[in-house]
């Protein structure tokens, strides 16, 4: 998604009353504390074992990393992740 994109996005989200990660298809992370992690939006599971969760995205991908992860839930676009967080990031595939 270019800047461009990304501005009218925001803009439409803001006039509208719009949830911005809707208009602009970015995943929603909930956590609590560092046991669990709820994901919405995702474009599907790439890597699961009990370290590493990795979930493509729109643009580029999530990595979820930490020590006994458990699928406690797996939809089309949600998930629900168990375990003891240790890291979240953004892989950009630019």
């Amino acid at each position: 998604m270019n800047k461009w994109q990304q501005r009218i996005g925001s803009w439409i989200a803001q006039h509208l009353d719009l949830p911005s990660d809707v208009i602009l298809e970015l995943p929603r992370i909930t956590t609590i504390g560092q046991i669990h992690a709820y994901i919405e939006n995702h474009k599907g599971l790439l890597i699961f074992s009990e370290q590493e969760l990795r979930l493509k995205l729109k643009q580029g991908q999530l990595k979820i990393t930490g020590k006994n992860f458990v699928l406690r839930m797996m939809l089309p676009e949600e998930i629900l992740l168990e375990g003891t967080i240790e890291h979240i990031s953004f892989i950009d595939q630019n």
